[in-house]
């Protein structure tokens, strides 16, 4: 293999390869996937001088740790942590130059979830449907980080532009999903459609990149059973039997037989990306036109 390639020192709890995914083959049952943080993502890329397709490495809670085998521009984003290189302080938002052979390590998430590291050139995985992502539902893509593995890079698209002052969303202290009703909300009473929209919900520790589990009181149903399997987009709010919605993200089925109460648009979901369990959840109703 190229010495333009870093092999990984500490993989972290689940570290993934993203880009912005895999969109269009929900008829093969294939989801999007790709970065659950597009803003971060998108940042990160910007930041190391990438189009804002390029692959980057996507990492939950504690972090991960590269060797670079020749000197390269690096970028965290997204949550922030403490970045160092070879064991010395380096920026967390900014472009980092770390030498061949040296160690960045993106460490804890000091609040929010998941960080990502970009590369100049970006992640050159195999490409699947046309997209690098790694799809932990259907299996598509390269796997998640192990401790040992070598990833290649591609050669750099132009030196990096500088950042003054880099956007950032802060801490995610309340969830707010504002929603499109439907398909299925006739199949909940009006008592329950009360509750969704009123009642207190918070972010579920058992949530992954399939969808976002909260925890709350159930919605009431107008009807029993299940519906055939139906196609479920991304943003669903699908509720199964005990009544408590679950959001659906980036790698979630793309059928499913619980109806579905309403849909969170894609521009709300970045947020959900960087919710920790406990974080309160409030769902709002959308208007006509996108008013909540």
């Amino acid at each position: 293999m190229s010495d333009r390639a870093f092999s990984v020192v500490r993989a972290g709890a689940l570290t993934t390869v993203q880009d912005l995914g895999r969109p269009g083959h929900a008829h093969l049952g294939v989801p999007r996937s790709g970065a659950l943080d597009a803003p971060a993502h998108r940042l990160g890329n910007r930041l190391v001088g990438n189009p804002e397709s390029a692959a980057t490495l996507e990492t939950m809670l504690t972090g991960c740790a590269v060797r670079v085998r020749r000197a390269t521009t690096v970028a965290v984003t997204g949550a922030p942590c403490p970045v160092t290189v070879d064991g010395r302080p380096a920026p967390w938002g900014a472009p980092c130059h770390v030498p061949a052979g040296a160690v960045l390590d993106a460490g804890p998430a000091t609040h929010g979830l998941r960080s990502y590291l970009a590369f100049a050139g970006g992640i050159e995985a195999e490409e699947v449907l046309g997209s690098r992502s790694t799809d932990l539902l259907s299996g598509l893509g390269p796997d998640p980080l192990t401790d040992g593995a070598v990833l290649p890079l591609g050669a750099p698209h132009g030196t990096p532009a500088a950042a003054d002052a880099v956007p950032h969303a802060g801490p995610v202290t309340e969830l707010l999903l504002p929603f499109l009703p439907g398909p299925r909300d006739a199949w909940f009473t009006e008592a329950g459609l009360r509750t969704l929209t009123t009642g207190r919900f918070r972010v579920s520790p058992a949530g992954n990149r399939i969808g976002l589990r909260t925890e709350g009181p159930p919605l009431e149903r107008a009807r029993p059973g299940e519906l055939p399997s139906e196609g479920m987009p991304l943003g669903a709010l699908q509720v199964p039997p005990n009544g408590q919605p679950v959001l659906f993200l980036h790698d979630h089925p793309t059928t499913g037989g619980y109806p579905v109460v309403g849909v969170v648009p894609e521009r709300f979901l970045a947020p959900a990306a960087q919710a920790v369990p406990g974080t309160p959840v409030r769902f709002l109703r959308l208007r006509q036109g996108g008013q909540t």
